[in-house]
């Protein structure tokens, strides 16, 4: 009785005691200052507990998924969606951007010194191969290597389905075991507001003080922006994948993930909480299984933001105009690039920066600044990463099933809640 009398506050419940527990932790930082890092332990048994979860999470749900599909053909089209996805959403974020900083320029005013940094030359061939493969069978159980991890999974996963035909046991075993590494994950987030609150309690307290330097006016543009772009533009593209119901689903869901993802600034650590808001909002589960995992490591519209950003920066700094089709076709390259690239290469970040610093011939000196914006927009840039692979996974779903996909019965074969 109760539930049909307060719906709101039954599926805002846990978000309310995460948002809860991360302002209690953050009023706690700001009043203990350095001393809340004592606090730190509490909130990395989350984190940890986490990443130990996710690595083998992410084997047996790809592989379950892509082992259970008798039609690859749907593989194909799944993966053929995504990507085209994935680069629309990048290039429409980085447009967003630019006229953000056209019109509130971030480096206004800025004064900043420089220090020297070292920048190592980029191979491009060499980083491909480490993007999508590992040495040793052992590298693939770190969560170092999500690119190569995904890319065995989803090969294993294909020798799965055309070994077993029919009567396939290895799938239904991949099958059991996703189901219980995700009731592993809601055992560990009963711990999350505790684990969380701490955590952000231990940020705010060491790296509190910093935001208010020199880098505030950027600041002060990204992360309304990152809010904008988060309830307006998920708002379209969820809007596309399922009508006003498709939005109702998608912000009804999300803001788990979406709380995790800002206090962690791990797209990987969000993953397992990805996957429950993607089932609730009634995303099919292979195409989930599939999208979520990849998305984490490929899936970038915060970094597009992001990246503009830097970019806009650096021509600032250094006293160059970001005017001109070319410079902007240019910084969108380079954003989409990075957000969708770099991202599943260890050590993207920096290397995208590299890259930023490269290309545009900027002295080497150029490499911290932007690595500090890099630290600096982190939170709200992996919650628009994190959050955009859910509405990103709907609108393959709209592309693959047709515009009544959450009409249809979920996996269990009820109608999507």
């Amino acid at each position: 009785m109760s539930e049909a009398k307060n719906p709101l506050l039954i599926s805002y419940r846990f978000p309310i005691i995460l948002l809860t527990s991360i302002a209690i932790g953050s009023a706690a930082g700001l009043l203990m200052g350095e001393k809340a890092v004592i606090l730190k332990p509490l909130g990395d048994i989350f984190i940890n507990l986490m990443f130990t979860a996710v690595v083998p999470l992410v084997f047996v749900s790809i592989s379950s998924a892509v082992g259970n599909m008798m039609n690859m053909k749907r593989l194909g089209k799944i993966l053929w969606y995504m990507l085209l996805t994935f680069l629309v959403t990048g290039v429409i974020a980085s447009v967003v951007i630019i006229f953000a900083v056209r019109a509130f320029p971030p480096a206004q005013g800025a004064n900043i010194v420089m220090e020297s940094a070292e920048l190592a030359p980029i191979s491009l061939g060499d980083q491909i191969v480490k993007a999508i493969t590992v040495s040793d069978f052992s590298g693939l159980m770190s969560r170092s290597n999500m690119l190569p991890l995904i890319v065995f999974s989803i090969l294993f996963g294909f020798c799965v389905s055309t070994a077993g035909r029919e009567d396939n046991s290895v799938a239904r075993a991949l099958d059991a075991l996703s189901k219980v590494f995700m009731k592993l994950i809601g055992i560990i987030m009963l711990y999350a507001p505790i684990g969380l609150g701490a955590y952000f309690a231990s940020i705010i307290g060491e790296f509190g003080p910093q935001l208010l330097g020199a880098y505030a006016r950027a600041m002060a543009i990204y992360y309304p922006l990152c809010a904008v772009y988060f309830f307006a533009a998920f708002a379209g593209y969820s809007g596309f994948a399922g009508g006003a119901e498709g939005v109702r689903r998608f912000f009804r869901n999300i803001l788990p993930a979406a709380v995790t993802s800002f206090a962690t600034g791990s797209s990987i650590a969000t993953l397992p909480i990805n996957l429950e808001a993607a089932r609730k909002i009634g995303v099919p589960k292979d195409i989930r299984d599939i999208i979520l995992p990849i998305g984490a490591t490929m899936h970038m519209d915060g970094t597009c933001l992001s990246s503009i950003l830097k970019i806009s920066f650096l021509f600032g700094i250094f006293g160059q105009d970001f005017t001109g089709i070319g410079t902007w076709a240019t910084a969108i390259l380079v954003s989409v690039l990075g957000g969708v690239v770099m991202s599943g290469v260890p050590g993207g970040g920096l290397i995208g920066e590299m890259l930023i610093v490269n290309l545009y011939g900027f002295p080497p000196e150029a490499f911290p600044i932007i690595a500090t914006i890099g630290f600096l927009v982190d939170p709200p840039a992996t919650m628009l990463n994190s959050t955009g692979d859910s509405v990103a996974a709907m609108v393959t779903t709209r592309l693959i099933e047709g515009k009544e996909w959450f009409r249809k019965p979920d996996e269990n074969g009820r109608g999507a809640a």
